[in-house]
Order: C-alpha cells, then structure tokens, then sequence
C-alpha cells in the first residue's frame, strides 16, 4: 500500500496539481495586493477619496462599560471588503481568460490525416482480377 501511495504521488499529475495550488495561493496574494494597494486607492479618487476597505454598515453599535472598555463589539456588515474581493475575483478572472486564450492560440493545430480508403470488398477484388485477366 505505502508503494502504491508513493508511485501515486509521484506521478506528473499529482505534482502538476500541488505547484498549481502552491501558484494559485501566491497568485491570489499578489492579486490581492493589487486591488486593496493600486485598484482600490485609484478608485477612490474617482469617489472623492472613499476607502472601500473602510466601508461597513453598523447592524448594532458597540456597548461600552464606564471606562471606555468595549463590552460588545460592533456588529458590522464589511462591505467594502466585499467589493474589494469581488474586484479581485473580476481580475483573476480576466487574467485566466487571457492565459487560456493565449495558451489556445499558441497550440499547433493538429491536421487530420486523410482516412484511408477502405479496403476493396470481395466483389471488388473479383472484379480486379478479372479485368487484370482479360487485359492479358
């Protein structure tokens, strides 16, 4: 068994598939990255310098006792950071089609070989013979 998990891990694909996986987590930071670093910064100048990131919606605000001490978080929808990633998702998306397109354009096309003919039936070899035969 511990031979078969070994000859199984080591095949082409299983390696193929952890390197994808292994690119696609450094891929989806360095995406993230872009949005919340560059896309977003230059979208807010659009909207007046809005911060997405920053953007929730208070379903009920937080409880502080005396001191100033937070008894209960706020509770929050995160918007913002909902968009943030739903830009990320737009990007990556647009990046694989391009990729895939690329990647499809660069195949060679495969020409088809012509079919051979198919093989003479037995009344058409007779019929050969007996031609040969009466050309002689």
């Amino acid at each position: 068994m511990l031979k078969e998990f070994k000859k199984f891990i080591l095949t082409g694909n299983v390696i193929d598939l952890a390197i994808a996986v292994i690119l696609a987590g450094a891929v989806g930071a360095v995406v993230k990255g872009f949005v919340s670093m560059i896309m977003m910064p230059l979208i807010g100048v659009f909207t007046g310098g809005a911060s997405f990131a920053d953007k929730v919606y208070e379903l009920s605000p937080e409880v502080l006792d005396a001191e100033g001490n937070v008894l209960t978080p706020a509770n929050n929808l995160q918007y913002g950071a909902w968009i943030d990633t739903i830009i990320s998702l737009i990007i990556v998306g647009f990046v694989l089609f391009m990729i895939v397109k690329a990647y499809n354009k660069s195949k060679k096309k495969v020409e088809e070989a012509p079919a051979a003919p198919p093989a003479p039936t037995m009344d058409q070899e007779l019929l050969t013979e007996i031609r040969d035969l009466l050309k002689k």
